[in-house]
């Protein structure tokens, strides 16, 4: 049982279950009913998306330091006690079942998908390497 982290739009891994969907906006051009079959989301949950202003901050980011300031600003928007909770959700369902967060970043290390990958782990989520 634990969390995988994933390309939103990917083939799916073996026993991957419910792939959730942490992005601010559903897939463009694609129509609700191919979310799921399209190996996009099973469920959309932007709470855990970074805010517009931020993402743009992530997705403008050239630099070390422009991407740190993007990451203690998401940081920051995962500490107030709505999204710890979700957070501490996600963390505690990790050691009783299989399922997978995700975002549409090609790279993952310049996408906030990185970021909420170490949250869960702080959090004590099992999370898949």
């Amino acid at each position: 049982m634990a969390i995988r982290v994933v390309r939103l739009g990917s083939d799916r891994a073996a026993g991957e279950g419910t792939r959730i969907g942490t992005v601010r906006r559903p897939p463009r051009g694609v129509p609700k009913t191919e979310f799921a079959s399209g190996n996009w989301y099973d469920v959309w949950y932007p709470n855990l998306a970074p805010s517009v202003e931020t993402m743009k901050l992530g997705q403008s980011a050239e630099t070390p330091a422009q991407w740190s300031a993007f990451t203690r600003k998401y940081r920051a928007e995962m500490a107030t006690p709505e999204s710890a909770r979700n957070l501490e959700l996600l963390a505690a369902l990790s050691h009783g079942s299989d399922f997978s967060v995700g975002c549409y970043c090609e790279d993952e290390s310049h996408c906030h998908r990185s970021v909420l990958r170490e949250l869960l782990r702080e959090k004590g989520a099992k999370v898949e390497p």
